[in-house]
């Protein structure tokens, strides 16, 4: 076991995570205000430049790789050009895509946001306009999804599901994660909507409304570990914004508190970083403390970027180096 976080990185190198998620494209269109519509009381925005991202269930993904480790990508894109970008911009960042599945009956997430930029310090969200089909997946597509994870989970040491609801993770895709893991793979989910469908899991993390609801009660210590013990879950996460993450695995209950609270920009994307390090990190063999540790600095630097930007190791190891004497046990 290692002495201390600094000891750890190294071993989230090389890490093979397969992510089962729902795919997002996200389409940023800039520009800069010029003045107020006569039409309408809003801003005018003449465009200076549009950008495409991977987003959604690509984000965990996206973080493995800028940790050093290696990810493969399961889910789903529709049979039109936004699709085969996505696909793209994912074999672009060495990101595994012969897991994704091409659904001629839906088009691919895109998430527009029409971004105003120039006149503050950072670029400031205006509107964003979703195309997105919830249909949970059946039939032939939900069979190729449920292929394509059992052939890819024979050369990973994770599966992460990334819930963002969009109808992949059916009861079926949990179900064939679960036979293709066995007792060889850890399997972790950030679970959104109900986390209940997660029970025998590794590790299941949902923010603390999410935990709320499911509780139908305050999050306190001595409930998440009954919540525990009723999932068949090895641990439980459950992040607090601003104030903590609170872990609870079968040795006790750990708490840390966010290594960042002054400088948030923006909080899209922490709960991809916290994910996708916390399942690095119990697959490289941290103790529980050391992974929600090393979690929680790598979300406290996500919060400071714009936009869903992977933290990479280098950042991640500075991070370390200022905090670690910090938190020692």
């Amino acid at each position: 076991m290692a002495d201390g976080l600094s000891d750890l990185l190294p071993r989230l190198a090389g890490v093979r995570v397969l992510v089962v998620g729902d795919l997002f494209l996200d389409r940023l269109i800039c520009g800069r205000v010029t003045r107020i519509s006569r039409e309408a009381p809003v801003p005018v925005l003449e465009e200076t430049r549009q950008t495409e991202l991977p987003g959604g269930g690509t984000a965990p993904a996206l973080g493995i790789l800028a940790l050093g480790g290696v990810a493969e990508q399961v889910g789903l894109v529709g049979t039109d050009a936004d699709g085969d970008l996505l696909r793209g911009l994912l074999s672009a960042r060495g990101v595994g895509t012969g897991g994704v599945v091409a659904d001629a009956a839906r088009p691919t997430t895109v998430k527009t946001r029409i971004v105003a930029e120039g006149f503050l310090v950072y670029p400031q969200q205006v509107a964003r306009i979703d195309r997105i089909d919830r249909t949970p997946v059946s039939g032939v597509v939900e069979g190729a999804l449920i292929g394509a994870i059992r052939a890819a989970a024979t050369e990973v040491d994770a599966v992460l599901i990334s819930d963002y609801q969009t109808g992949v993770v059916t009861p079926g895709v949990i179900e064939a994660i679960l036979q293709a893991a066995g007792n060889r793979i850890t399997t972790t989910v950030d679970a959104q909507g109900d986390p209940g469908r997660y029970a025998g899991f590794d590790l299941v993390k949902c923010n603390e409304a999410e935990a709320e609801q499911a509780l139908g009660a305050p999050v306190t210590p001595p409930r998440l570990v009954a919540w525990r013990e009723r999932l068949g879950c090895r641990m439980v996460a459950v992040t607090r914004g601003g104030a903590s993450a609170l872990l609870v695995h079968p040795g006790g209950i750990e708490e840390v508190p966010a290594a960042n609270r002054s400088e948030v920009y923006d909080v899209t994307g922490a709960g991809d970083t916290v994910i996708a390090v916390l399942t690095a990190a119990l697959v490289a063999g941290a103790p529980p403390r050391q992974a929600l540790e090393l979690a929680q600095l790598a979300g406290g630097i996500a919060v400071r970027k714009w936009g869903n930007v992977p933290v990479d190791a280098a950042e991640l190891a500075a991070a370390v180096s200022t905090r670690e004497p910090e938190w020692s046990a």
